[in-house]
């Protein structure tokens, strides 16, 4: 079943964008990190709505982790981590469902100090077990621990998000 499709999808990434400069509107730099797949191609849609918005430099970082067993391997980012010291760090996934997957991936960034760490999605559950603040939320539901929520951010179609 869908619930939102690609127009409403992309007012969401609008508006995220406008709340994510609004609220670091003293900021020179905002780095958006995105989890894996989809978190980085939905970090990517927010960066290209956030440049034509602001003259601050907007910059892409991926992260890296196996989100089904997040310690069967290391956590990676694609920079050195050191160069985030400091800095306004936005972390970007498609879906929040128990902040598992968030809560895992700042853990590079625990051998930083960043100047603000805050968390961006897509879609936002309500069913939390790890201490995860969402900051900015496109569309939050309540959905029962066995439905599945796809989402589609592929360029050669259409956006959308689907309950599965």
């Amino acid at each position: 079943m869908e619930i939102i499709q690609h127009r409403q999808i992309k007012q969401k990434i609008k508006r995220l964008a406008i709340q994510i400069l609004e609220n670091n509107s003293d900021r020179d730099k905002i780095f958006l990190i995105g989890i894996n797949n989809n978190g980085f191609r939905f970090a990517e849609l927010i960066k290209k709505e956030m440049d034509r918005l602001t003259l601050a430099s907007v910059e892409l970082v991926n992260v890296r982790l196996n989100a089904a067993n997040p310690l069967a391997q290391s956590v990676d980012l694609s920079v050195n981590y050191e160069i985030l010291s400091g800095e306004t760090l936005i972390l970007v996934d498609d879906v929040a469902h128990t902040g598992r997957t968030l809560f895992y991936a700042t853990k590079p960034l625990l051998e930083i100090l960043p100047g603000k760490l805050e968390a961006a999605v897509l879609v936002d559950r309500t069913h939390k077990l790890f201490p995860i603040h969402v900051d900015y939320v496109g569309l939050s539901l309540a959905t029962t621990l066995k439905e599945n929520i796809s989402v589609d951010l592929d360029d050669g179609r259409a956006f959308s998000v689907e309950l599965d």
